[in-house]
């Protein structure tokens, strides 16, 4: 028999939601911020096609392409250090304008897109790994890629739902074969006999021909910043969490500008932008500019390294999405906009446990959907993400810059950092967003079309709009989030500087 004083008391419940406090530091957070950008393969496939608009004055617009994106991320800087929930954008667009805009902007949108990515991350994943272990006839087969992409999902469900610790160290690794693989292309492409000297007319912001051509190259270059701000989800498990993961932020993106602007010149200088030979002014070279030029630039068997690298930044994504992802409906059960099974954590790992297998699920089943549908269809689901981005970054924008109103006289700082800078950002993005509609809305644009308008916009426009169909009925179900979420998300969620 065992005394009842002798027994030894349950374990306190975590604080908070469950997650794991003080598991990660600045180092940490911005390795997952720069891996859920997935460099290797964001330049890779955008390059060439910022090229085929603006020729050899892509640096300029990957310049201007990273203006909003810094402006935003003053804005999530700032609302991070009022209120560090994993929530994120749920949670401040709530706070600032009510449960609706938090839902749909804020979660909804946030979550479609992050799911459309998965599936292109892994497809991409899939095949790369495929090339490089020398399979070309299995990358050339849509079931084999399929199949093998579902694998990696599961995989990096599985290192997800063992915690941000694990993920961490994987994403080290991950991240620095990438950035290494960048930066030995850009030395030997510069390196090589006949390669150009850069020019600074490469990044004049007032060398653009035209404004349709500026336009849709800086709209291009949004894609390849866009990610950065998962690393925000992971703010309640950092040291400091009111602070660690802003400064995460500003410095991922800028290392990222750093490194794609290095790659640009780099691969500009080597192949120039003409349409005969290597030249990357040819559609058919601009497709993957670091898997079309590695051969020559690094010879045949070192250039399996960059097919490599791309593999394994596409996986790093997917590995950050499949972390990130279940922290934001944790967040949003937790608030009571979502059922309370995405709030159950696993007892050991402290992870949302349900959370986790469920994101990893829909993103799965999606691509297996979209690929029966059609390869096309898949294609424009994934192009459609831009006008995602572009919707749910520019009302966080306007949130800052409404939540922090009654500040903005208090300094010049709170001014420029809570008002100008986050405001600018939101402009900018809605800008994007109406520029990028009009664009998709042509059939011409993307690989299908319906009744006159193009698939690419109804997917895109089409995600937010069912969100506000959606809304309604999960407003029945939780019906209290709807009637007071932004004072449930000020209760549980702010923290005073």
């Amino acid at each position: 028999m065992t005394r009842a004083s002798d027994t030894p008391p349950s374990p306190a419940p975590p604080p908070g939601k469950g997650l794991r406090g003080d598991s990660v530091g600045l180092l940490a957070t911005t390795a997952l911020g720069l891996a859920s950008v997935a460099p290797a393969y964001s330049i890779a496939i955008t390059l060439g096609l910022v090229i085929l608009v603006v020729g050899d004055r892509a640096p300029a617009a990957l310049l201007l392409g990273f203006v909003p994106i810094l402006l935003t991320a003053f804005a999530f800087r700032e609302l991070n250090r009022r209120m560090p929930d994993c929530g994120t954008t749920f949670v401040w667009n709530t706070r600032a304008f009510g449960p609706a805009v938090g839902w749909v902007a804020g979660g909804w949108t946030v979550l479609v897109a992050t799911v459309l990515a998965m599936t292109a991350l892994a497809q991409v994943g899939a095949s790369a790994l495929l090339a490089f272990l020398g399979l070309d006839t299995a990358a050339g087969s849509t079931f084999v890629v399929t199949s093998v992409a579902v694998l990696l999902i599961a995989l990096v469900v599985t290192v997800a739902y063992r915690g941000i610790r694990l993920a961490a160290h994987v994403q080290y690794a991950m991240l620095g074969l990438q950035l290494l693989a960048l930066l030995v292309f850009g030395v030997a492409a510069f390196a090589r006999d006949g390669a150009a000297a850069p020019a600074l007319s490469w990044v004049d912001p007032f060398s653009f021909d035209d404004f349709g051509s500026f336009a849709e190259a800086v709209l291009l270059c949004l894609f390849v910043y866009w990610g950065w701000d998962a690393l925000i989800t992971f703010n309640e498990e950092t040291v400091d969490s009111g602070r660690t993961p802003g400064r995460a932020a500003i410095v991922s993106t800028l290392i990222l500008l750093v490194t794609y602007l290095f790659t640009a010149f780099a691969a500009i200088s080597f192949a120039g932008t003409g349409t005969g030979g290597l030249g990357l002014g040819d559609e058919k070279n601009a497709a993957d500019v670091l898997t079309h030029l590695a051969p020559t630039v690094l010879g045949g068997a070192a250039s399996r390294v960059v097919t490599l690298a791309i593999a394994v930044s596409a996986v790093g994504a997917l590995l950050t999405c499949a972390g990130s992802t279940p922290r934001s409906t944790l967040s949003m059960s937790a608030h009571g906009a979502l059922p309370p099974a995405f709030a159950r954590m696993h007892p050991r790992f402290r992870t949302p446990a349900f959370g986790t297998v469920f994101c990893g699920t829909v993103a799965a089943v999606a691509l297996v959907l979209l690929t029966l549908v059609s390869a096309d269809f898949l294609g424009d689901a994934i192009l459609s993400i831009g006008l995602l981005i572009a919707f749910y970054y520019g009302v966080t924008g306007f949130a800052c810059a409404w939540h922090f109103r009654r500040q903005l006289r208090n300094s010049p700082r709170d001014l420029l950092v809570k008002g100008v800078l986050p405001t600018a950002g939101g402009l900018m993005m809605l800008a994007a967003f109406v520029r990028s509609a009009y664009d998709m809305a042509d059939p011409g644009y993307g690989s299908t079309s319906v009744g006159g308008v193009g698939g690419v916009f109804l997917l895109g426009v089409g995600s937010i709009v069912l969100g506000g169909v959606v809304m309604p009925l999960v407003r029945i179900r939780h019906r209290r989030f709807f009637q007071d979420g932004r004072t449930a998300v000020a209760t549980l969620s702010v923290t005073e500087n």
